[in-house]
């Protein structure tokens, strides 16, 4: 009795099962190979799965790094929430730019520049993600009686995040010129100005 009601939610919940298993199959094989090597055959062998299961999910290869995208962008969304809340926020947020997310985000920077769909969406959960990380570096630094019309939240926000991009970027090139170094100062900048500090 296929159509019993237990059938539909055991297929139901094989179909979930195979569509996850393709978004993560796809985010593994950008982190491990880049986003130039996740096609759809590609994607079906590291998911176990036919290839014509990718096309019956995801009708082209841009609504599965859409789905890719929005589900980790979600969950990096929710992880930022955490570390905003966390006793140190500044170093919450420090490590959080710094992790295999935030790899994964630079594979998609690249593939948005030849994908109009994946840098809107991008955008997108950029305005998000840049709005909470102002505000809690705002507070931080308001705490503590910065100048924030010399040293701008936005700004000082923008350096961090970008600067725990660029040497997670290089270290996977194995460059490390200047990385202890600058992890040094930027704990130095956490430390004076995470709010429990004051």
């Amino acid at each position: 009795m296929s159509s019993s009601p237990v059938g539909e939610r055991s297929r139901g919940g094989r179909e979930s099962a195979t569509r996850s298993a393709l978004i993560e199959a796809t985010a593994q094989v950008m982190l491990e190979e880049g986003y130039a090597a996740a096609t759809s055959r590609r994607v079906a062998a590291k998911a176990g799965v036919k290839p014509a299961l990718v096309h019956y999910y995801f009708p082209s290869m841009d609504d599965l790094f859409l789905a890719v995208l929005r589900e980790g962008a979600e969950a990096n969304l929710v992880r930022q929430r955490e570390a905003a809340a966390a006793d140190e926020p500044l170093h919450a947020l420090w490590r959080l730019n710094s992790t295999h997310g935030a790899r994964l985000f630079m594979e998609f920077m690249a593939l948005a520049n030849h994908r109009k769909a994946i840098r809107s969406e991008i955008a997108a959960y950029a305005e998000r993600f840049g709005g909470v990380e102002e505000s809690v570096v705002a507070a931080a630094m308001k705490t503590h009686g910065a100048d924030v019309d010399a040293f701008p939240p936005i700004v000082m926000s923008m350096i961090v995040t970008s600067l725990a991009r660029i040497v997670l970027l290089e270290r996977g090139l194995g460059i490390t010129r200047g990385h202890t170094e600058a992890e040094a100062f930027i704990e130095r900048y956490l430390d004076r100005f995470e709010p429990q500090s004051s």
